[in-house]
């Protein structure tokens, strides 16, 4: 069973946990973030979001043209924005710098969003110095912002009374470089989507530095363009992926979808196809799945009867009744849904539920586990932790209620459940990646990209916790899923990445 979350990298959220390589093992050199040309370390963080520009805090940090806070370093987020704080936005509200308090709002401390593109990132990593996280970025210094581990709703769950055994993966990285359309494609193919023939227009144009933008300290050194595809052939930078592949946000080729260019729909192979074929039952259960496909009655349906309105005050038409989706339901967070066997009216399409069904199959204890085989869970953008439209607090206190549930079922005795993030977010992380700056490891023109965090919880591990050092990607999940049910892999990056079986080899990092 998956559970994926939405936008933080390890550092950000789970580097403080005990026994992982988290910030206190940041050497400076990969920490200090550098200035476009010249590559000499900034002396504050510049800030876009509200709530942390000098106004309302104090200039004093001093050295840069800017006014700032906040010195080059890590900082907490919390310090300024604590759970309590009213900076959330309701439901279908996008604040580009966020919002300052205030009784309209609601409370989580919610941040603004960061940019985290395809090209983007690959600059920030800066072939594994991971120090231009703040120049290639539109928040710039909030990249570099941190949640106290210990204060997590998810830490705080497994550190409990009667808590499942859990483990730590502290050298996982998503599998592809960017955000989420493009990693959640990789969790189901391990490919890069194709849209052959596209228009012109909808290509990335790169300069000399590989960014395809300018941002308020980054100047291009030519003509960009940042669109949903990758930039025409041949590439005008070495080690940049080229030609007709989706990688930054497109909408899916089906309902439920909002907004153009739509993807054609794709016929490459997925592990949903491999299941299937092999008869193994799967499926995806998505938050608010039922409302967005209109799948009236149906488990998690909550816009009553009355056609042509939409009755639950958090869903909007789209374009008319029943498709319902809440306001902040993300189309491009649905992979299956751009492919020709998951299309309405296929019998694939069937593998496509709510996330009540899911939580339906579980049951109470002591009754008959009704889960499928392998699972993937994807919650509501309300309780996915994603950064500017919801708070980390709120997408964390769901996800331990899923993992209450699960382990309150019949199901537990029997199921691995790794949690992980599509991607990072944009923020920064230590760990050079493989492929960047030497570090050995499975990759390609695609990625992998920025160290994410990962959970594995199971009875079968070696103690209550442990910490596992083995280098994963996203494609890690597909390739246990492929060796537990003797499936071909889908790509070579599948084919070549650890499985995560070595998870039952490790121990509890208090073991001497």
């Amino acid at each position: 069973m998956v559970i994926y979350e939405e936008n933080h990298s390890f550092d950000n959220l789970y580097g403080g946990w005990e026994g992982v390589n988290g910030r206190s093992s940041a050497p400076a050199a990969n920490t200090l973030q550098v200035r476009q040309v010249g590559g000499t370390p900034y002396a504050c963080l510049l800030q876009q979001d509200v709530n942390l520009t000098s106004p309302p805090l104090p200039a004093d940090c001093t050295g840069e043209a800017y006014a700032s806070h906040f010195t080059n370093a890590p900082f907490s987020i919390e310090q300024y924005l604590p759970p309590s704080a009213r900076t959330c936005p309701q439901p279908g509200v996008f604040a580009p710098n966020g919002l300052p308090p205030s009784q309209s709002n609601l409370p989580g401390g919610c941040t603004r969003d960061i940019v985290h593109r395809f090209y983007q990132e690959q600059y920030q990593l800066n072939n594994g110095q991971q120090n231009r996280y703040e120049t290639g970025s539109d928040a710039n210094g909030l990249v570099m912002g941190y949640y106290d581990t210990t204060q997590l709703p998810i830490y705080t769950y497994l550190h409990g009374d009667g808590a499942p055994h859990y483990a730590i993966a502290d050298d996982f990285f998503q599998s592809a470089f960017g955000g989420s359309f493009l990693n959640h494609q990789w969790l189901i193919a391990a490919a890069s989507p194709v849209w052959a023939g596209a228009p012109a227009a909808n290509h990335s144009v790169i300069d000399s530095n590989g960014m395809p933008t300018a941002y308020p300290q980054y100047a291009p050194t030519g003509p960009v363009l940042d669109r949903q595809l990758t930039q025409l052939c041949p590439s005008v930078v070495a080690n940049r992926a080229c030609g007709d592949y989706a990688v930054n946000t497109i909408q899916p080729a089906y309902q439920p979808f909002k907004g153009s260019p739509q993807l054609p729909p794709q016929t490459g192979n997925t592990i949903g196809d491999e299941l299937t074929a092999a008869g193994v039952s799967w499926a995806w259960y998505s938050g608010g799945w039922s409302n967005a496909d209109g799948d009236v009655g149906a488990p998690g349906w909550t816009n009553g009867t009355t056609p042509g309105v939409c009755s639950d005050s958090n869903s909007a038409p789209n374009p008319v009744w029943p498709y319902c989706p809440s306001k902040v339901f993300q189309y491009h967070h649905q992979p299956f849904n751009y492919y020709a066997n998951y299309a309405p009216g296929t019998t694939g399409r069937a593998h496509l539920k709510d996330e009540v069904s899911f939580t339906d199959a579980l049951g109470a204890s002591g009754k008959a586990c009704a889960l499928n085989s392998v699972s993937f869970v994807k919650p509501v953008g309300l309780e996915n932790e994603h950064p500017g439209y919801t708070s980390e607090t709120r997408g964390s206190d769901h996800l331990v209620d899923l993992l209450t549930a699960i382990n309150g079922s019949a199901c537990r005795k029997d199921t691995m459940v790794v949690v992980t993030y599509d991607e990072f977010g944009g923020q920064w992380d230590h760990v050079a990646p493989p492929g960047q700056g030497g570090t050995a490891g499975p990759h390609d023109l695609w990625g992998p990209g920025t160290r994410i965090p990962a959970l594995i919880l199971s009875p079968r591990l070696r103690g209550d916790f442990v910490v596992d050092h083995t280098q994963y990607d996203t494609t890690s999940i597909l390739a246990t899923v492929e060796h537990r049910y003797g499936l071909a892999p889908l790509s070579t990056r599948d084919a070549a990445v650890n499985d995560l079986t070595n998870v039952f080899n490790a121990r509890s990092p208090f073991d001497t």
